[in-house]
């Protein structure tokens, strides 16, 4: 069986297949992720910044989003809360980038098989380096951060250079306390994870403060309540004491003013006229006959 001019149709041709998805390099993919802002799609320009899920950022554009209160509104950055949930990178530049802009005062020919492979360079070249081992940080190799201090280097320096001190500043370094930039989906997920649960941490503790703080506050509001009552009740017992004493003095007064004998101001010879002073009490009683009961 054949076609018109005596062609012979092939089985690819007569058979649909499904077509295949293409897949996107790993270079290719994460190329935007490297040289632009995961917020406003601009290029990368100093400062930049990574958040917790080790994306990268224009500090700028985060921080007049969090100024206008609007970064929840992005899907991207909607974790980030304030200063502490980012940390601005410390990098390397490259000094051999060129960039991939035109000068206008320079002529390229489109046509030519040298300008094609520099356009395909440029993708690939970046505009910072591993400090310690010099690779670009396009995509094509992982990169990490250490989070103490914001310096960026690549994971292979890691693995070759086993060190306890960051590679960058030589200051302190904890592999708990570092971010991989751009990471994988399973890595992400994990940081997630553990964001979550620090924040879930956070809250739990700050509740289990303001009990103890609430608590400390009543103890300190009864033992002060207390405290005024048990000196009302000093002042009320003190009274009571000093008037019983003022009453007691106020007796002891009028028994000296009523009895004549114990007034000071009264003389002695004044005294001798009643029965109560001495003289009188010791003389002998009288006959019942003589006894004369207007004496005194």
């Amino acid at each position: 069986m054949g076609a018109d001019g005596g062609t012979i149709p092939k089985r690819c041709e007569l058979v649909k297949k499904k077509k295949k998805v293409e897949k996107l390099d790993k270079s290719v993919r994460n190329a935007t992720k490297w040289k632009n802002c995961q917020l406003s799609q601009q290029p990368l320009k100093k400062p930049i910044i990574a958040c917790r899920y080790g994306r990268l950022y224009n500090k700028e554009t985060v921080i007049e989003a969090i100024l206008t209160k609007t970064i929840a509104n992005y899907a991207v950055a909607s974790h980030i809360k304030g200063l502490k949930d980012f940390k601005e990178l410390r990098l390397k530049e490259n000094k051999d980038f060129k960039g991939e802009e035109v000068k206008g005062d320079e002529y390229l020919d489109i046509n030519q098989a040298s300008f094609i492979i520099d356009v395909f360079d440029a993708q690939f070249q970046s505009e910072y380096l591993c400090p310690v081992t010099s690779l670009p940080m396009n995509g094509i190799n992982s990169f990490v951060v250490n989070w103490k201090c914001g310096c960026v280097f690549s994971e292979k320096a890691l693995q070759e250079v086993k060190s306890d001190r960051c590679h960058g500043c030589s200051g302190p370094w904890d592999p708990q306390e570092s971010v991989v930039l751009n990471p994988s989906d399973e890595l992400l997920d994990q940081y997630k994870k553990r964001i979550f649960d620090e924040r879930a941490e956070k809250k739990i503790k700050k509740k289990i403060d303001e009990s103890k703080s609430n608590l400390h506050k009543s103890n300190n509001e009864t033992k002060a309540i207390v405290s005024c009552h048990t000196k009302e009740l000093d002042n009320s017992n003190r009274k009571r004491v000093d008037k019983s004493k003022d009453a007691m003095k106020k007796v002891e007064k009028r028994k000296a003013v009523s009895d004549i004998q114990l007034d000071p101001t009264k003389s002695d010879a004044y005294k001798k006229l009643f029965t109560t002073c001495e003289e009188a009490k010791n003389k002998p009683s009288q006959h019942w006959v003589t006894y004369n009961p207007l004496y005194y």
